[in-house]
């Protein structure tokens, strides 16, 4: 009797140690094949509906953030794409605003450059460098921001698009690796190239402060879901009024 239990014994702890070790293996398989991080929905390509314009987002994080409600807001009425990154400085979108574009025909384009223009940086490129530094230094200056933005916004009107011009939002005190109010150097640079270019401006800056303590994280350049939803409605209202008014979808 006791050899019978003994090698019943045996067989279970065989059976146990078979499946989980055929657990593991296949735990470990999932976890191989699992992605590292989900993909911001924001950021992805959306189908157009026919009859519907055509609007391109331009922008970094803050653009990111009201990407869903302005589609959302837009639903019905326009075709809401973005850029499929973050938009970053001026240099960044020098050098990949013609693969943004690519060859489909745009309505309305709303674009912004600035938070990481005017971000400092270290002697080795080190991102969000301490600005008292005398070795930290803005990424890019605002002489060359200005001049940045020209060209850009040469290309962009060879697009034949309706343009809008998106101000930086504040940067506030205690952001890392940024001064607070340079966004409004920045900003009064930009003023100048889009009044040259006569492009409108969506004066999101000044929206923002509306209700600053709100809706922005504290010591962050970034805002909460309900502030990037407040700053939606703005931005869905000036993408409104450049939208080509024959073109809609009961």
């Amino acid at each position: 009797m006791m050899s019978r239990w003994f090698h019943v014994w045996i067989l279970s702890a065989v059976l146990v140690a078979v499946c989980g070790s055929a657990s593991a293996a296949q735990k470990d398989t999932a976890a191989k094949a699992k992605p590292k991080g989900a993909a911001n929905p924001a950021m992805a390509k959306i189908e157009d509906r026919p009859g519907l314009p055509r609007v391109l987002l331009i922008g970094d994080s803050i653009s990111i953030g009201y990407t869903l409600p302005v589609r959302e807001l837009l639903r019905d009425k326009a075709n809401v794409h973005r850029i499929p990154t973050n938009g970053g400085p001026t240099i960044h979108g020098l050098a990949n605003l013609n693969t943004w574009l690519g060859d489909s025909k745009w309505d309305v384009i709303h674009f912004n450059w600035g938070l990481h223009d005017l971000k400092y940086i270290g002697p080795d490129k080190e991102n969000l460098a301490d600005p008292e530094l005398p070795t930290s230094h803005p990424q890019v200056p605002l002489a060359d921001y200005e001049q940045n933005l020209r060209d850009l916004v040469s290309q962009l009107k060879a697009t034949g698009a309706a343009l809008i011009w998106c101000d930086t939002t504040p940067v506030p005190q205690g952001a890392a690796g940024r001064v607070a109010g340079d966004e409004v150097k920045y900003n009064t640079a930009a003023a100048r190239v889009m009044k040259d270019a006569a492009i409108p401006t969506n004066d999101l800056h000044a929206h923002a402060t509306l209700k600053l303590r709100d809706i922005q994280l504290p010591a962050n350049v970034h805002f909460s879901d309900s502030g990037s939803k407040y700053l939606a409605e703005k931005v869905a209202a000036a993408i409104e009024s450049q939208l080509p008014k024959c073109q809609t979808v009961p």
